[in-house]
């Protein structure tokens, strides 16, 4: 039997039979030639254990038959070795990949542990980062150099650079666990990351007396349009500026207060429901931290106000229902496009709705209160561990609220002191207790 040479190879035809082509100078490597001309390198051999298996090397073409041969070769080798390149093959084709690593993390982690908006989040990077850059590649053969090559391609967005590597970090844990991958080789692992500007925008006292005014103006005769068209365009605008004007979402207004006077998060205030509002007790009851159930938390006589003026038309659960569909509150997509016409009204273009919480953080600091205190007002969890010594006397961090609240209100051009009849104190049973001196 001659050699399989490219001469031979050039000069089979294909039949109406598959036909097979072998090589006298290697047992086993030969090639198959399908009746639509195809031409495939392979090798033939038993494993061990008898079974005979048939790899296919690659198409002539793409192989030139030295190639082929080395490649056999090889194969062969393996099996005297006990091997079975067929076998082995197979498990890599079939072996889970970034894809179904991060399925099975979302699936069997991520819904059972993380709050609904980190599981938006998680899925949102995977299926817009990861899925396209890695979800094809084998979970076992994924190098530290390929998770470098996607944290660098996302350098201009080092936030979601260090989200993307703090969640394949974990997914790479638990395939640790899975035995998709060995132990102790998490691709992740001392890749370092960006470092992230630290945000702590807060409003200034002028800042503040413009939103103030604009919040006024919003409840009341509603706020200007933002007029983007110049010249010719402009002409079929409303000629008297009064007639500019259009109302605004009374109750995002209302959000706005209380996210304010609170520092609360902003879902927080927008999923309240009146069963967790003490007029009694002058609390409002909003997460320990982030993510927890809700307990009473203590607030100043300004919010309760709010509420108590929102308590009057009460027509749902919720505390700032849809105006459209009372059984639901009002929505971020609503707050953020209310916002958008707030905030270029003020004058404050850069500043978001999560900066309302880092001025009451700010107010708070300049009031004189502790980190323990603050961190208790804004809920943090890093000081969790010492709810015990304070959870039952609410009277320190109701005074800070209130002077806080003072200074939101005299801000606002609001306040006309402490010894003014409060809207809260017309709800029987609303008088809140007032602080040991």
């Amino acid at each position: 039997m001659p050699r399989l040479s490219k001469r031979r190879i050039d000069a089979a035809k294909p039949g109406t039979k598959r036909q097979f082509l072998w090589d006298d100078t290697l047992k086993g490597f030969g090639l198959v030639i399908q009746p639509t001309g195809k031409k495939n390198f392979i090798v033939q051999y038993r494993t061990l254990e008898g079974r005979s298996r048939r790899l296919s090397l690659g198409a002539y073409g793409a192989l030139t038959p030295d190639e082929a041969k080395t490649l056999a070769t090889k194969a062969l080798s393996q099996v005297k070795q006990g091997l079975d390149p067929m076998a082995d093959r197979q498990a890599t084709r079939q072996a889970p990949t970034i894809n179904d690593m991060m399925e099975r993390y979302i699936a069997e982690y991520v819904e059972l542990h993380n709050r609904p908006t980190t599981q938006r989040h998680i899925k949102w990077i995977f299926e817009k980062v990861i899925r396209p850059k890695l979800g094809h590649l084998k979970v076992a053969s994924v190098k530290r150099k390929d998770i470098i090559r996607l944290h660098t391609k996302l350098a201009s967005t080092p936030s979601k650079a260090n989200q993307t590597l703090a969640y394949l970090s974990k997914a790479f844990n638990l395939a640790e666990i899975w035995e998709w991958r060995e132990e102790q080789t998490n691709p992740v692992r001392l890749v370092k990351r960006y470092k992230e500007n630290e945000r702590d925008r807060y409003l200034s006292n002028e800042e503040l007396t413009r939103l103030g005014r604009v919040l006024d103006e919003a409840e009341t005769i509603g706020l200007p349009w933002i007029i983007k068209v110049k010249g010719k365009n402009a002409r079929h605008l409303a000629k008297n500026a009064e007639d500019r004007r259009s109302p605004v979402n009374q109750m995002a207004i209302k959000a706005l207060r209380l996210l304010l006077m609170t520092g609360a998060r902003l879902n927080e205030i927008l999923s309240l429901e009146w069963r967790h509002v003490d007029f009694h007790m002058g609390t409002i009851a909003l997460p320990g931290r982030k993510g927890d159930g809700r307990k009473a938390h203590p607030v100043s006589s300004a919010v309760m106000d709010i509420l108590a003026k929102l308590n009057t038309t009460r027509c749902s659960l919720y505390v700032l229902p849809r105006d459209s569909d009372p059984d639901r509150h009002i929505t971020r997509e609503v707050m953020e496009s209310v916002w958008q016409r707030v905030r270029h009204h003020a004058e404050i273009p850069d500043v978001r709705i999560h900066d309302l919480r880092h001025t009451v953080g700010t107010y708070a600091a300049q009031a004189g209160g502790n980190a323990f205190l603050i961190s208790h007002l804004l809920r943090h969890s890093n000081v969790a561990i010492t709810n015990r010594y304070v959870s039952a006397d609410f009277d320190p961090i109701r005074l800070l609220s209130e002077s806080i609240g003072q200074r939101i209100l005299e801000g606002m051009g609001k306040y006309q002191g402490i010894s003014g009849q409060t809207e809260i104190q017309q709800i029987e049973h609303s008088a809140a207790p007032q602080p040991n001196r």
